[in-house]
């Protein structure tokens, strides 16, 4: 059911590879709340992706961006207004790797080239993209700057690697660079913190199965879908959410407030005496 909730709303989505992507999804529903946007990804990316398909599905053109490379968002950014035929009102920066988690190698003993790298592909590609919109004067008062983070920035994941400290150093711009656009340009920055979902990166990280497993079994909503983020999303593209900046959005079911659940307990100690008693679970 659409609700026009992005009528007539500007954007730009990274990120979309295949049906597998949070981007993905994001843009189709907002295709159907009415938004008109520019898909954009790597160039090596738009050479093994579906993204034509997800253009053709949303009526979107599709501009290739290193998002490492100034030039190349500056480009991105001014041709999408000229496409879209004024400022924007959205973006959202679902990008993130790292060759040494692609890799598998320990964090202990990481390729620090590749750590570099990742910083700078998964939470420096942030600001940049942000320094040269507010430069352009790019994005309309109250717009709306959505990226995507997980709750391994404050907690220890043992095979998530150097995307640690990518995800803590992508929170902390959405923080400083919010202060800021918020100020200067009424912009509004947030991330959202989303349970373990099925992306093709995320099938990648060593363990993922467990991981998803696990936060399955802990949250009492359950791991929440790229469908159901691309929802939240669309609420926070949206002039709903118009004073929400600089947070660190959780959705991921319950997960991130929940010490132990009956279901993990059930796993670990069935013979347990407040899970032998408990009717809910009889």
């Amino acid at each position: 059911m659409s609700y026009n909730l992005l009528k007539g709303k500007r954007g730009i989505i990274f990120g979309a590879l295949n049906e597998d992507s949070i981007a993905w999804e994001v843009a189709k529903k907002a295709h159907d709340e009415g938004a008109r946007f520019v898909l954009t990804n790597a160039p090596i990316a738009l050479r093994f992706g579906k993204i034509e398909d997800l253009g053709k599905l949303c009526d979107a053109e599709i501009i290739p961006a290193d998002v490492t490379s100034i030039e190349d968002l500056e480009h991105l950014l001014i041709k999408s207004q000229e496409i879209l035929g004024g400022k924007l009102d959205f973006i959202l920066h679902s990008v993130g790797m790292s060759k040494n988690v692609v890799k598998k190698r320990d964090y202990t003993d990481l390729n620090y080239k590749d750590f570099i790298q990742a910083m700078d592909i998964s939470a420096i590609s942030l600001h940049k993209l942000l320094q040269s919109a507010k430069k352009l004067d790019a994005i309309n008062e109250y717009g709306s700057v959505l990226t995507l983070s997980y709750i391994g920035a404050q907690r220890v994941f043992t095979t998530y690697g150097d995307m640690t400290q990518a995800k803590a150093m992508l929170e902390s711009i959405v923080r400083s660079f919010g202060l800021h656009y918020g100020l200067d340009k009424k912009v509004r920055i947030n991330s959202i913190s989303q349970s373990p979902t099925k992306t093709t990166a995320g099938k990648g990280i060593k363990g993922f199965d467990s991981f998803f497993h696990f936060a399955g079994k802990m949250s009492p909503l359950g791991n929440a879908t790229a469908a159901d983020c691309a929802d939240y999303c669309i609420t926070l593209f949206s002039d709903l959410s118009r004073k929400v900046t600089m947070q660190n959005l959780y959705h991921d079911g319950g997960f991130s407030s929940t010490g132990i659940s009956y279901e993990v307990l059930k796993h670990y100690r069935p013979d347990c005496e407040c899970i032998k008693h408990d009717l809910r679970l009889e």
